[in-house]
C-alpha cells in the first residue's frame, strides 16, 4: 500500500509531466499576452509578472494547486487601460476572470466563450464598446455575468437562454436597444436581473414571473411602456422592484403586499401608474422605501404604521388627497416610523389643518415636503419638535397665522421654505438662530413689520426671497454683509423706503438682485459694480433719484438690467453697450435725456425699453426716437475750444512725465530701505512673554500644525480671553524673514470672510536673546480641509454639499484676491492644509508666506516681477509653468485650485504614490471621467445608507447628485489643464459654482 501510495504521490505532484508542462506554458502564454495588452498600468501591478517568479505567484492570479492552472485572474480597480487580450480564452481552467472598475475598451472578444470553467465573469465599469457576445453556449457553469457600466450596444443576444446556472445578470449603464426578451424567463436559477439606463423599449414579458427565485428586478430609466404583468405583483421571493422614469401605466393591486411579504424596495418614480395607493401597504413589515413620485395616484394615503422600518415615503407630484380635513388622517400613522428619512408628499391635493401631531414625527426626520397642496390653517407649533430637520418644505398652500416661534428651534435647518402662502405677522428674531439655513423663502404671504437684523447671523445663506410681502422699514445694513448670498436677493413688492446702501457692493457673488416696487429713494450706489456676478437686476418702481451708474460695466454677465418707472436722471451710459450678455434692458418712464447708444444691447429694438423719457434721441431706427439737434455755430466754437484744451494736455502730460521720472528715481533709491521696513509696523503687536504664558511655554502639547518656515501654536492671550493660533517663524530658516515680511504685507489690508484673519502680531526677542517674529491668528476649531481628507487617526467624513461649499469659499476667496486687492494678490501655494475650516465649516484661505503682489499696472495673469522669495509653492499642487520660469500669474493659482478640486471629489493627494510614469491626478480623473465615475470617486461620497443592489450603487449617486459631481470634476479638470491659456479664469469659474449650487439646491428641495 505504501508503493502505491507514492506512486500516486509522485503523479499528482511531479512539475515534470509532458501534459503538465503543456498546460502550464499554455497558461503562461496567455497571460504574458494579456500584460501586453495593457497600455497603462498606474499601480506597477505588472511588475511582478515576470520570470523570476511562477505566474502562480503574480499579482492577482490564483491557480490550482494541484495541477498549477490558472483558475481566477481577478486585476478588479487597479485603473488598467488597454484592451482584453482574445489569448485569455486559453486559460481553460479558469473559474473566475475579473477586470471590473478598470478602463478597458475595445469589444468583449469571442474567445472567452472557450472558456468552459467560467462560473464568474466580472467586466462591470470599463469602456467596453459592441454588441454582447453571441458565443456564450460554453458558460455551462457561469452562475455570474456582469457587463453593466460600459457602452455595449445591439439586443441581449438570446443565447444567454443557454446559461442555465446564471443567477447574476446585470447589463445596467450601457446602450442596449431592443425590448426585454421573454426568453428570461427560461433561466429559471436567476435571482438578480437589471437592465436599468439603457434604451430598452415595449413592455415587461410576462415570462418574468417564471424566475421563482427572483429578489431583484431593476428595469430604471429606460423606456418601457404598457403595464406590468400582474402575476410581478405574486413573486413572494422579491425584494427589490425598480422601474423609475419609464412609461408604465395601470395600476398597482390592492393586495399586492400581502403577497410580495418579502419587498423592501420600490421604486417607480416618474410612470404613468394610476388608482390608489395599495390598502395592503399596512401590513408590509419589510418595507423600507416606497417612491412613486410623478405618477396619477389618486385617493387617500393607508395608514403605515406597521412599517417599522419605513425610510423613504416619497408621493410627491400625484393626485393623492380629496382636499377633504381628514385627507392628513395617516400622519399619525406615521409617528411609529423612527427611522423615517424622507417624507414628501408635495404637489397634491392634501387639504385640511396640519394636525399637531406632525410634531410626534421622529424627532430625527431630516426632510419633510408639504408643499403645493391645498393645506390651510395655522402651523402647528409642535411642529418644532422635529429638532432634526434640515429641509422643510410647505409652499404653495393655504397656510395661515404668524409663524411659529418654535422654529427658532431648528438649528439643522438648511432649506426653509414657506413661500405663496397667507403667513401674517412679524419676521421675528429667531430667523438669526438658524445658523446653517442657506435657502430661506418666505415670499407671497402677508408678513408685516421690518426684516430683522438678526438676518445677518444667517452667514451661510445663499437664497433669500422675503418678496411681495407687507414689510416696511428700511433694508437692514447686515442684510448686504452676507457675502454668502449668491444666489437670490428677493425684497420686491413689499413697501421698504431708505436707500440702497454701498454695502450692496459686498455681495459680488449675488447672481439675482430683486427690489422692485418699493418705495426706495436716493441714488443707485456705485458700489453696485463690485457685484461681478450678477445676472439679472430689478429695481423697478421705486423713488431712484441721480443717474445710471457707469460702474455698472463692470457686470460682464449681466443678462437683464430693469430700472423702469423711478426719476432717474442723465444720459443713458455708452458704456452700458458693452455688456455682451446683456438682452433685457428697460429704463422706461424716467427722466433721461441725451442721445440712446447704438451698440450691444441697444440693437435689438425688441430687447430696449426706453418709453417715457422725453429728453432721449438717436438710437437705432427702429426705436422711433427723434433725432439728436446739431448745435451750428456752437459746434465751432466747442472745436476751438478742444485745440485749446488739447494745447493745455500736453503741457500738463510733459510736466507730470518729468515728476514720474523724479519719483521713480528717489524710489528706487530707497527701495532696500523700505523692504527692512515692512508694513508690519501698522499692526498692532503683543509681547513674547504673553505668547510665551498663553501656548504654556510653546508647549508640544499645544503645537497645530508645522511647516518649513513656521510651527503654529493654539493659545490664548493674556488681553483677551479667547483662543487664538500662533504662527512662530524659524528665522534660522533661509527666507523666513521674507516669508514674514510676505505675509504681513499680504494681510495687512484684506478682509474677507474666507480669508483667515490676522489679529495681531509679535516682532521681538525671545528668553534667549534671540529675534523672535509671530503672528496671530483667528483659531479655526476644524482643523485643515487636509486633516478632513486625509485623516490619521479617527475618519471625518465631509458631505457632498460640504465640499461643495468648501470649493465655493475658496474660489471665492480667489476671486477676491485676484479682483478685488490692489494690488492684486497671487497667493502661490493653494492646498488642502493651507484651507481652514471654522466651528461652522467655512473655508478660510491662509498661509501667505509666498504670495506674490501685482502693480495695478501689471497685466493680472501673468508677472515677470523679482519675487519676495522663490517660487517654491508645493510639489503637485504648484502649475508646470512655476518649474520653467520665474513668472508667477493668476492663473497659477487656478491650477492650484483645479488640483484641490480634484483632489476633494477623489480623496487622492496630487503626490499618491500611484502616480509614476507620467500619471498624475489630472490624466487619472480624465482617464475615467465621466463613463467610469465610481472608480474615481471617493468611496465616502458613495452612499451607503440605502439598501445595496445589484446597480452597484444606488439611484440617488445616479440622477440626484450625478450632475453636480460631475460638473464639479469638469470645473477640476478645467482649472488644472497644463497650458496656462486653456485654464478657467475665477470670474468664470465663480459663475459655474454658482450654477452647479443651485441645481444642487433644486435637487435637495426636490
Amino acid at each position: 500500500m505504501k508503493y502505491f501510495a507514492f506512486i500516486f504521490l509522485t503523479l499528482c505532484f511531479t512539475p515534470n509531466t509532458e501534459g503538465f508542462t503543456s498546460g502550464n506554458d499554455t497558461d503562461n502564454l496567455a497571460l504574458l499576452k494579456f500584460k501586453a495588452s495593457i497600455s497603462n498600468d498606474p499601480y506597477g501591478i505588472f511588475l511582478s509578472w515576470n520570470t523570476s517568479s511562477h505566474f502562480c505567484n503574480w499579482h492577482g492570479v490564483t491557480c490550482n494547486s494541484m495541477l498549477q492552472r490558472v483558475t481566477h485572474l481577478n486585476l478588479q480597480g487597479c485603473k488598467l487601460k488597454g484592451f482584453i487580450s482574445p489569448h485569455v480564452g486559453n486559460l481553460s481552467f479558469m473559474k473566475d476572470f475579473n477586470i471590473a472598475n478598470n478602463n478597458f475598451h475595445g469589444k468583449i472578444p469571442q474567445e472567452l466563450g472557450l472558456l468552459s470553467q467560467l462560473q464568474q465573469l466580472s467586466l462591470q465599469n470599463n469602456s467596453l464598446v459592441g454588441e454582447i457576445p453571441t458565443n456564450l453556449t460554453g458558460f455551462a457553469h457561469l452562475t455570474s455575468l456582469l457587463l453593466n457600466g460600459n457602452n455595449l450596444t445591439g439586443k441581449i443576444p438570446v443565447q444567454i437562454v443557454s446559461l442555465r446556472k446564471l443567477q447574476l445578470l446585470a447589463l445596467y449603464r450601457n446602450h442596449l436597444t431592443g425590448v426585454i426578451p421573454s426568453f428570461i424567463g427560461n433561466i429559471s436559477s436567476l435571482i438578480r436581473f437589471s437592465v436599468s439606463e439603457n434604451n430598452l423599449e415595449g413592455g415587461v414579458p410576462q415570462e418574468i414571473c417564471h424566475l421563482k427565485s427572483l429578489t431583484l428586478l431593476s428595469l430604471n430609466f429606460n423606456k418601457l411602456s404598457g403595464t406590468i404583468p400582474l402575476c410581478v405583483y405574486n413573486m413572494s421571493s422579491l425584494t427589490v422592484i425598480s422601474a423609475t422614469e419609464n412609461q408604465l401605466n395601470g395600476s398597482l393591486p390592492p393586495n399586492m403586499f400581502h403577497t410580495l411579504s418579502n419587498l423592501q424596495t420600490f421604486y417607480f418614480n416618474l410612470n404613468q401608474i394610476s388608482g390608489s395607493i395599495p390598502p395592503s401597504i399596512s401590513n408590509a413589515s419589510n418595507l423600507s422605501i416606497f417612491e412613486m413620485g410623478g405618477n396619477k395616484l389618486t385617493g387617500r394615503v393607508p395608514s403605515m404604521g406597521n412599517l417599522q422600518d419605513l425610510y423613504y415615503f416619497v408621493v410627491d407630484k400625484n393626485f393623492l388627497g380629496e382636499n377633504s380635513v381628514d385627507d392628513l388622517v395617516f400622519l399619525e400613522s406615521l409617528t411609529n416610523c423612527s427611522k423615517l428619512n424622507v417624507l414628501d408628499l408635495a404637489y397634491n391635493n392634501f387639504g385640511g389643518h396640519l394636525p399637531n401631531y406632525l410634531g410626534n414625527l421622529s424627532n430625527q426626520l431630516p426632510q419633510l415636503y408639504l408643499g403645493g397642496n391645498q393645506i390651510s390653517g395655522e402651523i402647528p407649533a409642535a411642529l418644532g419638535n422635529l429638532i432634526g430637520l434640515n429641509i422643510l418644505a410647505m409652499e404653495n398652500n393655504y397656510i395661515t397665522g404668524n409663524i411659529p416661534t418654535t422654529f427658532g428651534k431648528f438649528q439643522k435647518m438648511e432649506f426653509l421654505n414657506l413661500g405663496s402662502n397667507k403667513l401674517s405677522g412679524d419676521i421675528k428674531d429667531w430667523i438669526g438662530n438658524l445658523s446653517q439655513l442657506f435657502h430661506l423663502e418666505i415670499g407671497e404671504n402677508m408678513l408685516r413689520g421690518n426684516i430683522p437684523p438678526s438676518l445677518g447671523n444667517c452667514q451661510k445663506l445663499q437664497y433669500l426671497d422675503i418678496s411681495d410681502n407687507n414689510l416696511t422699514g428700511i433694508i437692514p445694513i447686515e442684510v448686504f454683509k452676507l457675502s454668502s448670498l449668491t444666489n437670490v436677493l428677493g425684497l420686491s413688492q413689499n413697501s421698504l423706503s431708505g436707500s440702497i446702501p454701498k454695502e450692496v457692493g459686498n455681495l459680488k457673488n449675488l447672481n439675482s438682485l430683486y427690489m422692485s416696487d418699493n418705495h426706495l429713494s436716493g441714488v443707485i450706489p456705485d458700489s453696485i459694480g463690485k457685484c461681478i456676478m450678477l445676472e439679472e437686476i430689478y429695481l423697478e418702481g421705486n423713488s431712484l433719484q441721480g443717474s445710471i451708474p457707469s460702474s455698472l460695466a463692470s457686470l460682464k454677465g449681466l443678462e437683464k438690467l430693469d430700472l423702469s418707472r423711478n426719476q432717474l436722471s442723465g444720459s443713458t451710459p455708452n458704456v452700458l453697450q458693452t455688456i455682451s450678455f446683456l438682452a433685457y434692458l428697460n429704463v422706461s418712464f424716467n427722466m433721461l435725456d441725451g442721445e440712446v447708444p447704438t451698440e450691444g444691447v441697444f440693437r435689438n429694438a425688441s430687447g430696449v425699453v426706453i418709453s417715457g423719457n422725453s429728453g432721449l434721441c438717436g438710437g437705432i431706427s427702429k426705436l422711433q426716437l427723434p433725432s439728436c439737434p446739431v448745435k451750428g455755430k456752437k459746434l465751432v466754437k466747442h472745436k476751438f475750444k478742444l485745440i485749446i484744451v488739447s494745447v493745455m494736455v500736453s503741457v500738463v502730460v510733459v510736466f507730470l512725465m518729468l515728476v514720474i521720472l523724479t519719483i521713480y528715481w528717489m524710489r528706487k533709491k530707497t527701495k532696500k530701505a523700505s523692504l527692512d521696513s515692512p508694513t508690519i509696523n501698522l499692526l498692532a503687536k503683543v509681547s513674547y512673554q504673553s505668547l510665551y504664558n498663553g501656548t504654556d511655554g510653546f508647549s508640544v502639547t499645544n503645537l497645530i500644525g508645522c511647516g518649513i518656515f513656521s510651527s503654529v501654536y493654539k493659545g490664548t492671550l493674556e488681553s483677551e480671553d479667547k483662543v487664538v493660533a500662533i504662527k512662530v517663524l524659524n528665522l534660522k530658516h533661509k527666507g523666513s524673514h521674507k516669508s514674514f515680511l510676505a505675509e504681513c504685507n499680504a494681510l495687512r489690508s484684506i478682509k474677507h470672510r474666507n480669508l483667515v484673519q490676522i489679529l495681531t502680531c509679535c516682532s521681538s526677542t525671545d528668553y534667549k536673546g534671540q529675534e523672535f517674529k509671530a503672528l496671530i491668528f483667528e483659531y479655526m476649531r476644524n482643523g485643515s480641509l487636509e486633516q478632513w481628507l486625509h485623516p490619521e487617526e479617527h475618519p471625518r467624513l465631509l458631505s457632498l454639499d460640504q465640499r461643495l461649499n468648501i470649493i465655493i469659499d475658496v474660489a471665492t476667496a480667489l476671486n477676491y484676491l485676484h479682483h478685488d486687492c490692489e494690488p492684486t494678490i497671487i497667493h502661490c501655494d493653494l492646498k488642502p492644509s493651507n484651507v481652514l475650516l471654522d466651528d461652522d465649516m467655512i473655508a478660510h484661505v491662509s498661509d501667505f508666506g509666498i504670495a506674490r503682489f501685482l502693480s495695478a499696472t501689471t497685466d493680472a495673469t501673468t508677472s515677470k516681477k523679482t519675487s519676495t522669495i522663490g517660487i517654491k509653492g508645493t510639489v503637485g499642487y504648484a502649475p508646470p509653468e512655476y518649474g520653467m520660469s520665474s513668472e508667477v500669474s493668476t492663473l497659477g493659482d487656478m491650477y492650484s485650485f483645479g488640483i484641490l478640486v480634484l483632489e476633494i471629489l477623489t480623496g487622492r493627494r496630487p503626490t499618491d504614490k500611484v502616480f509614476e510614469d507620467g500619471l498624475n491626478l489630472h490624466n487619472f480623473v480624465s482617464i475615467s471621467f465621466p463613463s467610469n465615475l465610481l472608480q474615481i470617486l471617493d468611496p465616502q461620497l458613495v452612499p451607503t445608507y440605502e439598501p445595496t443592489t445589484l446597480d452597484g450603487n444606488n439611484s440617488h449617486l445616479n440622477r440626484n447628485v450625478k450632475e453636480c459631481i460631475v460638473s464639479l470634476f469638469i470645473v477640476g479638470l478645467a482649472c488644472s489643464k497644463e497650458s496656462p491659456k486653456e485654464r478657467m479664469s475665477v470670474v468664470d469659474l465663480i459663475k459655474e459654482l454658482s450654477r452647479i449650487k443651485r441645481v444642487f439646491l433644486a435637487v435637495a428641495a426636490g
